[in-house]
């Protein structure tokens, strides 16, 4: 650490072995776990907790206050887990009193130019790709991909295992194990290739893809596929997850192929 070319608050909390390289300015109020590595020219602002073993890389600006309007000074925080990657000018800003804290989960990759808007809920294991927008109180499940240059509304929730192609423009809920492309944006299949690869078996895959041929592909609203769903599928972890997603859904699903809107209810909330 050359700390003629640092600025470093003396009451911020590093560990002994996090390495800070010149130019980087870390405020009061942070905390950084072992065996971190900030790069040059990053900015982290008060209410950072940063874990271990993360790289910053240098442009990065983390737990800058909120771009919303309702903030007033309130205090929060940005979480940031172990094993997480931050590449070059990647911003991150802070909680507000909706929540009080925005949060990286552990072993993320969030590459470049990528901005995390306040109260977002980053689980663990996301990628998101390069100059990925993320509006306020976004939630991204376990090991979802979110392709680069795609842009995510205000309170979307990502399900687990998903991956969306770049360029995209997330309005609607995107359901746990799928993929999804387009414009807009519709479900285009199971994400087999990424299940497979974390180790699902090709029955757990053909399962999931019964589910969601019920969701998707026979033109029922939610309720009916829900009960649908219920008489003709066995029970599994799978299907409980899909379940619980589609019924906790706030602003609805993304649309099937065919223009299928899939309404959520015979109201379509």
């Amino acid at each position: 650490m050359n700390q003629a070319f640092t600025s470093i608050h003396p009451e911020a909390k590093l560990h002994p072995s996090v390495v800070v390289e010149p130019f980087t300015c870390i405020h009061n109020n942070v905390e950084i776990d072992e065996g971190t590595w900030i790069g040059p020219n990053v900015t982290i602002l008060e209410g950072a907790r940063i874990g271990k073993n993360c790289r910053i890389f240098p442009g990065a600006v983390i737990s800058a206050i909120p771009q919303d309007l309702k903030f007033n000074g309130e205090d929060s925080i940005v979480k940031i887990g172990d094993n997480t990657t931050i590449r070059e000018f990647v911003t991150v800003n802070r909680g507000t009193k909706a929540s009080g804290e925005t949060v990286v989960g552990n072993d993320c990759l969030i590459m470049a130019y990528v901005h995390i808007a306040h109260d977002c809920h980053i689980h663990d294991h996301v990628v998101l790709a390069n100059a990925v927008n993320l509006a306020g109180h976004i939630e991204i499940f376990d090991w979802a991909i979110v392709g680069g240059m795609s842009a995510v509304h205000q309170f979307v929730r990502i399900g687990a295992h998903s991956m969306i192609g770049g360029g995209s423009l997330v309005r609607k809920d995107v359901p746990p194990y799928i993929k999804a492309a387009r414009e807009p944006l519709i479900f285009t299949g199971v994400n087999s290739i990424g299940l497979s690869r974390r180790g699902f078996s090709l029955e757990t895959i053909r399962h999931i893809e019964k589910i969601y041929h019920i969701i998707y592909l026979k033109g029922l609203n939610v309720s009916h596929a829900l009960q649908t769903l219920q008489e003709q599928i066995p029970p599994s972890p799978e299907l409980q997850n899909i379940v619980e997603f589609i019924k906790s859904s706030s602003r609805g699903l993304i649309k099937g192929p065919g223009n299928n809107l899939l309404p959520q209810s015979d109201e379509d909330f």
